[in-house]
């Protein structure tokens, strides 16, 4: 205990005999401001000026341009694809998410850390490479090309492909955010229900679930978050068909690159309008379950 409090105490003799004990890790008021200063400008150079200029930009020539951008059929397309694209995959994570941590974290079996280790995959692969192997497995040329053709299916350059993609960069945050939730919980309260004479499905429905309600929410809405705002898969498996396979994120690169600036960061705000919503959604969420951790007994 003394070794302790030696090692988080300084000990200074001040004038006239007296001795003052202070932490020994309390800074100097000039290296507190210096960090504060570096924060705040970090913070104001590389994320607000960037999305002030976004919507400066949209609205430099006016409200009736910047709703015209977002009305023409090429954007409504878009639009009405990213939310097609989110829509679908979102439940399938939930799924996937929801099942892939209770499996981890209530269960001990076989091929656990391998499990783990895939579902970490994505974040290690280029989100490029990803389209890539879907064009290698269902494309024209691809291994299951010449079967897909045989029954008119089509998955690269149409929504299938732009779904496989989006589920793939998008399906470990779900399961990301429950597996240390779960195990940090334990499986106490499960086994005394299933002693209790719960089934499987009553025990999840009214002792897990409510447990994990919060995490399993913030994972839906980071999982949503990214499912709108992807790039890179899409990119591959979309074949850049303007109205049909665009989502907002290549339709804004296809108008900056033909020089539409004004359309570009029209369609940009609105990416930044569902970013800036999920940010506000998530601290909404994150109050909320701090709100009952301290309510509760």
């Amino acid at each position: 205990m003394a070794g302790a409090a030696t090692s988080t105490l300084t000990v200074s003799r001040k004038p006239g005999g007296l001795y003052q004990s202070n932490p020994a890790t309390r800074e100097a008021p000039w290296v507190r401001r210096t960090l504060l200063t570096l924060g705040l400008g970090f913070f104001l150079l590389f994320l607000v000026l960037p999305l002030m200029t976004v919507f400066i930009e949209a609205l430099r020539k006016g409200w009736e341009v910047y709703f015209a951008a977002l009305l023409e059929p090429d954007a409504a397309s878009a639009i009405w694809l990213t939310l097609t694209a989110a829509a679908i995959s979102l439940p399938l994570n939930l799924v996937f998410g929801v099942s892939a941590a209770w499996a981890i974290a209530k269960h001990d079996f076989r091929g656990k850390q391998l499990l783990i280790t895939l579902i970490d995959l994505p974040f290690s692969v280029s989100p490029v490479v990803a389209g890539l192997v879907f064009v290698l497995l269902f494309g024209a040329q691809g291994w299951f090309g010449p079967c897909l053709q045989g029954h008119d299916v089509k998955i690269i350059f149409a929504v299938p492909g732009i779904v496989l993609a989006t589920v793939f960069v998008t399906f470990p945050f779900i399961a990301r955010e429950l597996i240390p939730l779960m195990q940090a919980q334990g499986r106490d309260e499960e086994e005394a229900a299933t002693v209790l004479g719960a089934s499987g499905w009553q025990t999840f429905w009214r002792v897990t679930l409510p447990n994990i309600k919060w995490g399993l929410l913030y994972g839906v809405i980071l999982c949503n978050a990214r499912a709108m705002g992807e790039f890179g898969a899409v990119s591959v498996v979309s074949g850049h068909i303007r109205g049909y396979t665009n989502t907002l994120p290549l339709h804004v690169e296809i108008l900056y690159n033909e020089y539409q600036f004004a359309a570009a960061f029209a369609v940009a705000s609105l990416l930044a309008l569902l970013a800036l919503l999920t940010l506000v959604i998530k601290q909404i969420v994150e109050w909320k379950a701090h709100s009952q951790v301290k309510e509760a007994p």
